[in-house]
């Protein structure tokens, strides 16, 4: 394998290693403390991180507000912080060495007053801010008033164009690197845009060496593309390493990250990502922000699957063929449905699957009446953690704190699945039923021989084998 050289990043050297941000309290602040001591960038996550009591216990975070703009305060208030909170312990466990670095979601709820709030009690402690989901113009504005370098997370050069033209050109001694993140391989949210498929992924290097071609249009030669998603062994990258055409490259680990001594997540899910086989990540379209996400294909995605499957179009009068009519909900208020579409109503009622909950594509989807009681739960108890919602219809924007749209009981409530999986994942059944996010190279911890008979290394033993290879 070629030597890993330091590169120059955030105006520093450092090596051409980055943990990726996993958000909800999975990347804290002693992964990422570590990592950077290891003299990478280790990246915590800012999005509705842990707090800790005085004897060094996570703070569970409750909702007390009657109203979901009440409680979406409250939201703000603990991401805040826990954001803090993962700040110190990085910058402590670093010993000075590396980078630390903030994740946030450009489209998680209140991002821009949390970034700003916790940069401003932070000085000196973060010293890059890592942003995706979304288009996040106004984080070069953000960056600049703290002194403190930027790093979009993109999938296509022309994503990044957008953002440049707009707005990071004002700040671009400021850009310390540009994330292109895989939308097919990577973890958690992903970036495909409309115009791609899904079921065809694309081989990375065109689309970076496009960015860099983009990039280099507008003076950046020297400012490091981030390759993220599907980043593995070094050696199969050899290719990109000091290849002049990339220019400087970095690599991010996510999921390798995941299975570490000192990553919080529980003996139940480090088992599990132990026995996955290939194909077990499943990219779905289910997320309550609307991206596209990859998760592990467990009980929770396949009861999100079946609600999906057990759909059916439905009319307010008989029009068509939609002649079949059908009671909804307690009043039986009567819409039209094909007779085909009946028999089916039929057979999933049978099944127990006998309500029916109106989708805002005047769709029905049928669910137990325990599922139906628990959507409409997690629908009121909404707490805002993200800009939209359209699991909840909740928006962060006035004056009336809504989509306008119909709640979708197709998706879920990601706030409440996150927050169950980060803190109960030692036992089976949280890994089993909530939403697990990993990238698709997950499979690999079965065959590596580097994690042989359920080995789980430290943060320094997992840099050092990436550095020398297999």
């Amino acid at each position: 394998m070629k030597l890993i050289n330091a590169i120059r990043m955030g105006g520093v050297d450092v090596l051409p290693l980055v943990e990726g941000g996993k958000g909800v309290a999975i990347s804290n602040g002693i992964t990422s403390g570590h990592w950077a001591a290891g003299g990478g960038v280790g990246t915590f996550s800012a999005v509705n991180a842990d707090s800790y009591d005085y004897q060094g216990r996570p703070i569970p975070q409750t909702y007390s507000g009657r109203t979901r703009r009440e409680r979406h305060e409250e939201l703000i208030s603990w991401a805040i912080k826990g954001a803090l909170a993962q700040a110190r312990r990085a910058h402590d466990l670093s010993g000075g060495k590396g980078r630390v670095h903030a994740n946030i979601l450009w489209e998680m709820g209140g991002a821009e007053r949390i970034i700003t709030e916790v940069l401003e009690s932070a000085k000196g402690l973060i010293h890059g801010i890592t942003c995706g989901a979304g288009m996040p113009y106004r984080l070069s504005d953000i960056a600049a008033r703290f002194n403190v370098h930027y790093y979009p997370i993109i999938s296509s050069a022309r994503a990044f164009a957008a953002l440049w033209k707009r707005a990071y050109h004002k700040t671009a001694t400021l850009l310390g690197g540009v994330v292109y993140e895989d939308p097919w391989l990577a973890g958690g949210h992903n970036g495909l845009s409309n115009s791609e498929d899904p079921t065809k992924p694309e081989d990375p290097f065109p689309r970076v060496l496009a960015l860099r071609k983009q990039m280099r249009e507008f003076g950046l030669h020297d400012t490091p593309i981030i390759m993220a998603g599907g980043v593995w062994w070094l050696e199969e990258w050899e290719h990109w390493i000091d290849n002049p055409e990339l220019g400087p490259i970095a690599f991010q680990f996510g999921t390798r990250a995941l299975l570490t001594q000192e990553s919080p997540i529980g003996d139940a899910w480090k088992q599990r990502l132990l026995t996955l086989k290939e194909g077990d990540v499943f990219l779905n379209h289910f997320s309550p922000t609307g991206f596209y996400s990859s998760a592990v294909n467990n009980s929770f995605i396949h009861e999100l699957r079946g609600r999906n499957d057990r759909q059916v179009a439905y009319a307010t009068e008989a029009v068509g063929e939609h002649v079949s009519e059908f009671g909804v909900g307690p009043r039986r208020r009567i819409v039209f449905l094909t007779p085909p579409d009946l028999v089916h109503v039929r057979q999933w009622e049978a099944q127990g699957y006998t309500e029916a909950l109106r989708t805002p594509d005047s769709t029905l989807i049928f669910v137990t009446p325990e599922k139906s009681r628990e959507i409409q739960t997690d629908q009121v108890n909404c707490m805002g953690c993200l800009s939209t919602c359209r699991f909840s219809n909740w928006s962060q924007h006035e004056p009336d704190y809504s989509t306008g749209k119909k709640a979708d009981p197709r998706s879920f409530c990601i706030q409440k699945t996150l927050q169950d999986i980060a803190h109960n994942s030692d036992k089976p059944e949280a890994v089993e039923n909530n939403l697990m996010f990993s990238g698709h190279n997950a499979y690999r911890f079965a065959s590596d021989p580097f994690y042989s008979n359920g080995f789980v290394p430290t943060v320094r033993q997992l840099v050092g084998r990436i550095l020398t290879g297999r």
